[in-house]
């Protein structure tokens, strides 16, 4: 079946009812969950991904390709053709189909809101990166897990996978290593990275490289530690069994795997694959610690402004730090380790 794009899909869509014979079923859109963060990105956003990368994020949305079809109904034709190379065959039929019996107004509006914040973190990492940058930068991780992780890390060839701006693969080189492999697919974060690795005494021992958890650009076992900070997830999306794979595929025998500050749902699965649950005491409470307050307040409206607490807070304490017992969340004072 040929398929053509005219006027936002309009002759694509005629000639979808003309030659599809059937319709399928028609499948209402899920619940739409409640999010802390504010949305500023717009359908068009999605331009800014590569075919490959759009590929996997929209397999990690989860949306349905009939729902990701009314998404997208106003957008250009060209994120039509965008998303239609990157989708497998049978979800590009689907997609087609849905852009030939699209939902209402409504329908279509609450599929753009509901894909917009599914992507969100990933239009931030790809789209308004130095905002990501910003908010790392007042995430200080627990002093105490790298001086723990120090004996490992020593004179060894280290992995860090999901790299962002480089706050563990400065940290390793700190605490010891003596090369590392800065694994970060959004090329917005690798281009701030490399501006910090450019002004820094670590810029001969982090080598910075495109890629992701499924995909780590190295030989089998040439890395005796590989570590995630906030990165790897037990989603497959986001790790998972294909990413455990693949980091234990890099590790040379009896290397460690290292992921910082994981998320507490992930606990239960990392423990029946083997690993380690360590969390750190506080002397106090840990906080998100910006260097101003205007900088809190920017992360807060982007990153926490449905969460009235956080903002009553800040403007209360006038002062630029917030304890994650505030946020509603664990603070980043804990590792899992497993030994390959």
């Amino acid at each position: 079946m040929k398929k053509e794009i005219s006027g936002r899909g309009g002759r694509m869509r005629a000639e979808i009812e003309t030659n599809s014979g059937t319709r399928a079923t028609r499948v209402p859109l899920p619940g739409h969950r409640a999010h802390a963060f504010a949305n500023p990105f717009k359908i068009e956003d999605l331009l800014i991904f590569d075919t490959c990368h759009l590929g996997q994020i929209l397999i990690m949305s989860g949306m349905r390709p009939e729902h990701l079809a009314w998404a997208i109904r106003e957008a250009p034709s060209s994120l039509m053709q965008h998303i239609d190379a990157c989708l497998p065959e049978d979800a590009r039929t689907a997609f087609w189909q849905g852009l030939a019996s699209p939902g209402t107004k409504d329908e279509c509006a609450q599929a753009r809101h509901l894909l917009l914040d599914k992507l969100f973190w990933e239009l931030t990492y790809w789209k308004t990166p130095e905002m990501y940058a910003e908010l790392v930068a007042g995430e200080h991780l627990h002093p105490g897990i790298f001086q723990q992780l120090g004996p490992v890390l020593q004179a060894r060839t280290v992995l860090d996978v999901g790299a962002g701006c480089g706050r563990a693969s400065f940290a390793a080189v700190e605490h010891g290593a003596a090369l590392v492999y800065a694994v970060e697919p959004s090329p917005g974060l690798r281009n701030l990275f490399a501006k910090k690795l450019a002004a820094s005494s670590a810029r001969s021992a982090i080598v910075l490289c495109d890629g992701d958890f499924t995909h780590v650009p190295l030989p089998s076992q040439s890395v005796d530690v590989a570590l995630s900070c906030s990165a790897f997830t037990a989603r497959s999306a986001q790790g998972g069994e294909p990413g455990l794979t693949e980091l234990r595929r890099v590790i040379r025998p009896g290397g460690y795997i290292v992921l910082i500050w994981p998320r507490p749902a992930d606990r239960p699965w990392l423990a029946t694959h083997g690993f380690h649950y360590v969390a750190l005491p506080q002397k106090q409470e840990m906080s998100l610690s910006f260097a101003s307050w205007e900088s809190a307040w920017r992360c807060i409206r982007r990153f926490y402004a449905q969460n009235t607490l956080v903002q009553r807070y800040l403007r209360h304490a006038r002062q630029p730090r917030i304890p994650f017992s505030v946020l509603g969340f664990n603070a980043p004072c804990d590792y899992c380790w497993l030994q390959v």
